[in-house]
């Protein structure tokens, strides 16, 4: 059994019943949505996070992207903390991924899941090359469809978080109402899904997802609730009302624009 097998075998079999911090970010400012939800206008980020971001190990061209993503504050939101065990869909080199490993620690672990298709297209000689170095020793990679995507001994996951990519799941022509169920499986109750993506108008749908890389955020709720999950909150933190939502903010396409589109922050719950 190879080292991240173990990781993963060890992780999983203990029912992921690491140390578990839980409760809301701090918030300076809230306001009440109509969907019940509460929206969360900032977010002070926890230690765990800002210790992880500022972190001298990570690469430069990942510090190049935090002003983007403000990667503390999203994380934080999302619940993420030492000693959790957590998964990321659609890790592409494993950005995030890299962050999540060094917030939930050496006592905590990550799956780290891509598709076949991602990891041939762009994604598995980066995601191989930073998982090899130290400190990232307790992050399971993981080659799944995304209608199936984590392996079924994940249970009792404290978190899932899906950062700027459910849009491709449309042109992907992913099996999504799937996806969100076995999400919803592999989290404990009152696990958290967290998804982040780029707004499309609102009432477009999946007009916008391949040409423009964006989703209407009313239609990833909908899809996300039908398979049992509770929209607890949203953040602003990464709003921008500027946005025209008329142009392509794929990382290729953006160009100076990159980490200026509107987009939504989602943490929806598994309730129990």
């Amino acid at each position: 059994m190879d080292t991240r097998t173990f990781v993963l075998t060890l992780a999983l079999s203990i029912g992921c019943g690491g140390a578990r911090t839980e409760g809301p970010p701090a918030a300076t400012e809230a306001r009440a949505e109509p969907s019940g939800a509460t929206r969360v206008a900032s977010i002070a980020p926890s230690e765990a996070a800002l210790a992880a971001v500022a972190d001298e190990a990570r690469p430069d061209a990942d510090r190049a992207l935090d002003a983007g993503r403000r990667p503390a504050e999203v994380l934080t939101f999302f619940r993420v903390s030492p000693g959790q065990h957590v998964a990321e869909l659609f890790a592409g080199g494993g950005y995030t991924t890299e962050l999540l490993a060094r917030i939930v620690g050496p006592t905590g672990s990550v799956l780290s899941e891509n598709s076949t298709f991602v990891l041939d297209r762009f994604a598995r000689a980066p995601l191989a090359e930073r998982l090899a170095r130290p400190g990232l020793e307790h992050v399971t990679p993981i080659e799944r469809d995304l209608a199936d995507p984590l392996p079924p001994e994940a249970r009792d996951l404290d978190a899932v978080i899906f950062i700027l990519a459910y849009h491709d799941t449309f042109w992907q022509e992913v099996d999504r109402a799937a996806m969100n169920r076995a999400v919803f499986r592999a989290l404990r109750p009152g696990g958290v899904y967290g998804i982040v993506d780029h707004s499309a108008e609102v009432g477009s749908g999946a007009r916008d997802v391949q040409t423009l890389h964006r989703v209407d955020e009313a239609l990833v709720i909908e899809e996300v609730t039908a398979a049992g999950f509770v929209l607890e909150e949203e953040a602003d933190v990464l709003r921008n009302d500027a946005d025209s939502r008329d142009w392509n903010d794929s990382p290729t396409a953006a160009a100076e624009r990159r980490g200026t589109s509107d987009r939504f922050v989602l943490r929806f719950v598994r309730p129990g």
